[in-house]
């Protein structure tokens, strides 16, 4: 039986430069990047070198504590830089498009017909595997459990997000067979959380094999660790495993077409962007054949959204699990007057500006931190973004003393960092949360796991 989802707690972050929804023509990837930095904790173990030709589908990598998690290269061509650092350690594989299209060939077959078995072979020899990540601990699920339940979001609350359902729209078929894959991987419920505010697409509405759930409210509402804590909260011992319904459309796509299809759709947004759209591209391509003659200058480049992305140059690569490039203001210009301006350009999650009058005006914000690091002290401002029925400022503070019991006790088991990253944001003392839960949630994984 759906359900509804309410948020209450959280908020929208209104952004200048939300992507129109009209597709440029596909840009033509010269070269793509792949980064084991893009999945926590991951150990690599190179399987090629500086040279070698290789097919869309052609390992790159594996996991070094489980050997059956394979990296594919997302195009075909040859491999240019295996780029290190200290120790090392691997940094980033590069790999030069050759034009040629060519890919390596998996079973191509209706998952309905397939075993569990089956499926899991085909994901993880393709290497998209790695699109399904797990909670707890935000990491890639690992292929020999079973979880308790499948949360799929189909929908993006973040600042400058994008549209899913203009991107799924007349996919129906691939999304679905992709919903039938990932319903033979669990004896439990498949969640597809659609928007509760607008029509879904029909390729969510028609949907089969899965529980449509609505959910309605402001930014974290996207969130799948939100989600899956108002729909199957996860206790110690439990997995629960989370993904996007994008990423159902590449796994759909294996079974349909019996190759690992890195394309991908992503939204091309910010103030910089002079005309920010959809664009067609592919999994880790660099951004300058995105962003050629279309920016302004003093703009940050981000691959993802301006809350949790991460940030690069404007010959950076788009990461692993991002559908989303943003370039916002650079910033770290002085203001005059601080916060003691009026303010009416300003946005606050409190009533700090006079911006809180007209609540659906969109905001030009830079990256300006507006102060520094202090005293980390309780003001209540976490408590009124974060939606989950945990203490967030004591949890965090029992990450940053390291003291597991008591995160355990607290939930550490049910977030992830973009869960915090509103909190971040609304934040007195500029701590930076989210990088202080990835490091918990390193630590709790290493010692429990």
């Amino acid at each position: 039986m759906s359900k509804e989802i309410k948020i209450r707690k959280g908020a929208n972050i209104k952004l200048k430069g939300v992507a129109e929804k009209l597709y440029t023509n596909p840009v033509n990837v010269s070269e793509i990047v792949l980064r084991p930095s893009d999945f926590p904790t991951l150990i690599p173990k190179l399987m090629v070198k500086v040279g070698d030709k290789v097919k869309a589908g052609s390992p790159l990598f594996f996991d070094k504590e489980n050997e059956k998690i394979l990296f594919t290269s997302p195009i075909s061509g040859e491999v240019v830089e295996i780029n290190r650092a200290e120790k090392r350690r691997i940094v980033e594989v590069k790999v030069k498009a050759d034009g040629q299209n060519a890919y390596e060939s998996f079973k191509q077959a209706d998952p309905s017909t397939l075993s569990r078995e089956e499926i899991l072979d085909n994901l993880l020899k393709s290497g998209v595997w790695p699109l399904v990540r797990q909670r707890p601990y935000d990491v890639i699920a690992n292929p020999n459990d079973k979880p308790k339940a499948i949360i799929i979001s189909a929908l993006d609350t973040a600042p400058l997000a994008p549209d899913y359902g203009f991107i799924v729209h007349g996919q129906g078929d691939i999304f679905q067979m992709g919903l039938n894959a990932l319903a033979k991987l669990t004896d439990g419920k498949v969640h597809l959380n659609i928007n509760g505010n607008d029509n879904a697409d029909e390729a969510y509405a028609n949907a089969k094999n899965v529980q449509i759930n609505k959910v309605v409210g402001p930014h974290p509402a996207g969130n799948v660790g939100i989600q899956a804590h108002h729909l199957c909260p996860v206790n110690k011992g439990e997995v629960v495993w989370v993904l996007r319904s994008l990423d159902v459309l590449t796994i759909g796509k294996l079974f349909k077409e019996g190759k690992f299809d890195a394309s991908r759709t992503i939204a091309f947004a910010g103030s910089k962007v002079k005309s920010p759209k959809y664009v067609r591209t592919i999994l880790g391509a660099n951004i300058s054949d995105i962003v050629k003659g279309n920016v302004e200058e003093g703009g940050r480049f981000i691959s993802g959204n301006p809350l949790t992305g991460k940030q690069i140059t404007e010959n950076g690569h788009l990461g692993f699990y991002d559908y989303q490039l943003s370039v916002i203001p650079e910033g770290g210009n002085n203001q005059f007057f601080g916060w003691v301006a009026p303010g009416f350009d300003k946005f606050s999650l409190s009533r700090t500006f006079f911006s809180w009058l007209n609540p659906n005006k969109e905001y030009d914000l830079n990256t300006n931190m507006n102060g520094e690091e202090r005293a980390f002290v309780v003001t209540g401002e976490y408590e009124k973004v974060f939606p989950m029925d945990i203490y967030p400022v004591y949890l965090v503070k029992a990450m940053i003393t390291e003291d597991i019991d008591k995160m355990e006790q607290l939930g550490i088991y049910e977030v992830a960092p973009e869960d915090f990253a509103l909190c971040e944001y609304a934040c007195t003392s500029k701590i930076e949360t989210q990088k202080i839960v990835r490091e918990a949630l390193n630590l709790v994984k290493k010692e429990c796991s």
